[in-house]
């Protein structure tokens, strides 16, 4: 009896599109589309527009990489960029505060929502309405700090005039903007560690302090880790702060106070020279990622994911 041969399906599709497939597209394309014109395109336009000399009107005018140079030389740039490490090191000064309190909030019983919202305000409000509060507050005349220093018998100062005190000043503003993120993050992560591990310790002795160090730090790390990236790519792209509160008074310390955004926006935007411009943008961008490359190398050695 001969035997008839059947042909097995190869798997494959050519020229065949699945309800599926046209349904994964559409999923991913608002994300994509919006990833491309808010993201990739703008990214590429200042790179390109990086290599050229942009007038305010005319046609671009390639020069190769004459606006790296001019920058690399620029003493108000290498100033700009000092003030903008050194307020991102006064804003990673708050990360440890953030910790304490978190800790601290989360041993409230009843309430801690409350505490949580309170410190979350600040960011969830304007950075303009920020800006003019804390500039009456730092005012050299009548503000509210030289105020309460008065009852101490410190004298005032002239806390955002000065350059010895602007950047400093900054930095305290920014602590406080960037405490209420910092506490949700890290609650979160005190939430996750296990309530048995305190007991056991407790059981062996443990006091509070000990427990902190040996346990609540080492399994928070990752969250301490997470905070840590965000607060340095956001504190090196700190503008607002310095537009309200030096610009809109034409305060002589803005000179020495700029950071490296302030400076991209005073050359694109005020001088208009784009190119130049869109080479800080680019060096900006490189700062960041470098920055961001050297906390993932170093968290090998502190940051424990049990």
């Amino acid at each position: 009896m001969a035997t008839k041969s059947v042909r097995r399906p190869t798997g494959r599709r050519t020229g065949v599109s699945t309800p599926g497939a046209w349904s994964a597209l559409a999923f991913i394309a608002p994300a994509t589309i919006g990833l491309v014109a808010l993201y990739l395109w703008p990214f590429l336009s200042t790179l390109v527009k990086s290599f050229e000399d942009v007038p305010a009107f005319g046609d671009a005018t390639f020069v190769g990489v004459d606006n790296y140079t001019t920058l690399l030389a620029d003493a108000d740039f290498w100033k700009a960029l000092r003030n903008s490490a050194l307020y991102t090191v006064i804003v990673l000064l708050g990360i440890p505060v953030a910790v304490v309190l978190a800790a601290l909030i989360e041993q409230v019983g009843r309430g801690r929502a409350v505490y949580r919202v309170l410190f979350f305000l600040p960011v969830v409000t304007l950075p303009v309405a920020i800006g003019m509060v804390w500039r009456f507050i730092y005012n050299g005349d009548f503000g509210l700090l030289n105020y309460v220093l008065s009852w101490f018998g410190v004298d005032g100062q002239f806390w955002v005039a000065d350059p010895r005190f602007t950047i400093f000043a900054f930095g305290a503003v920014g602590i406080w903007m960037g405490l209420g993120i910092n506490l949700i993050i890290l609650g979160a992560g005190l939430q996750a560690i296990p309530k048995a591990l305190y007991e056991a310790s407790g059981l062996d002795g443990a006091g509070r302090v000990r427990q902190f160090f040996h346990i609540t730090l080492p399994l928070l790390s990752p969250s301490i880790f997470f905070v840590t990236i965000l607060s340095v790519i956001a504190a090196l792209q700190m503008f607002d702060l310095i537009f309200i509160m030096l610009r809109s008074v034409n305060n002589t310390a803005l000179t020495d106070s700029k950071t490296i955004v302030y400076l991209f926006y005073e050359k694109a935007f005020v001088q208009f020279h784009q190119g130049y411009g869109a080479a800080i943008a680019i060096v900006l961008l490189i700062v960041i990622m470098i920055a961001t490359a050297l906390q993932f190398r170093l968290q090998k050695s502190w940051v424990f994911y049990g």
